[in-house]
């Protein structure tokens, strides 16, 4: 019997095999995971949470840098005629069983969560239009437009859910000493920076429920805050102040 990854185009299986991420979902050989079809919207929660900092899946509106993008890495063999529950093999037998020349830890997720994440995947992956109803309630709304300083704070919290984006859009504050704060209760690592004005500041690493906070003074005009690590910035964690 062909594996999971031998029945997939020769131009997929190489660019899947060199592919490395911090939660790299493709890029495996090995036979086949036999499952059930799994539970979507905990197998979307799951990805945003584990996986959506290192990859893109449309979507799940993850905007990962580190890893594969998973619509790219797929399309063709879908394009082609392969059955996304080929994809599911794949996916879940690279969360099992990763490549290991690259960094992604071996079973981020176990049981009928990798069973779960597999299956949104299988089902999300290269898939055009947005998730509706219960998918599309999974997460929860990604960002709002704009934080308010309140008494010389301002809040600006990282997304709960591990997405690489602030709740907020854009901020704004008036002028004078400010104490900056942004809680992250994922487990994903996030800071808070800021640029502009003179101002090149960063706060500390955070994660699982800390918060990193920055004490500034602002002048009249506009900064952009944004986290600083690795390619969270490039991946949507950015925005403008706004200080009048």
């Amino acid at each position: 019997m062909r594996t999971a990854v031998a029945r997939l185009p020769r131009r997929l299986r190489a660019g899947v095999l060199v592919a490395g991420g911090a939660a790299a979902l493709v890029g495996l050989g090995g036979c086949a995971v036999k499952h059930a079809q799994g539970d979507l919207v905990n197998g979307k929660k799951l990805f945003v949470a584990k996986c959506g900092s290192c990859h893109v899946l449309n979507r799940a509106a993850t905007k990962g840098t580190v890893g594969p993008n998973l619509d790219q890495a797929f399309d063709r063999a879908l394009h082609d005629g392969f059955q996304r529950s080929v994809v599911r093999e794949v996916v879940e037998k690279q969360i099992l069983y990763p490549n290991i020349n690259g960094v992604m830890p071996a079973k981020l997720v176990r049981g009928q969560a990798a069973v779960d994440v597999a299956a949104y995947v299988g089902y999300a992956v290269a898939r055009q239009g947005k998730d509706t109803g219960a998918l599309a309630a999974a997460v929860g709304a990604a960002q709002q437009a704009l934080a308010t300083e309140q008494n010389g704070a301002l809040t600006i919290p990282a997304n709960p859910t591990g997405q690489l984006l602030y709740t907020f859009k854009n901020a704004q504050a008036k002028p004078g000493p400010v104490t900056i704060q942004s809680p992250n209760k994922s487990t994903v690592p996030h800071d808070i920076s800021i640029q502009g004005n003179g101002l090149n500041q960063n706060g500390p690493v955070v994660s699982n429920g800390g918060t990193s906070t920055l004490k500034v003074t602002l002048k009249p005009g506009t900064y952009t805050f944004y986290c600083s690590v690795d390619a969270h910035r490039q991946a949507g964690m950015v925005g403008q102040i706004t200080v009048k």
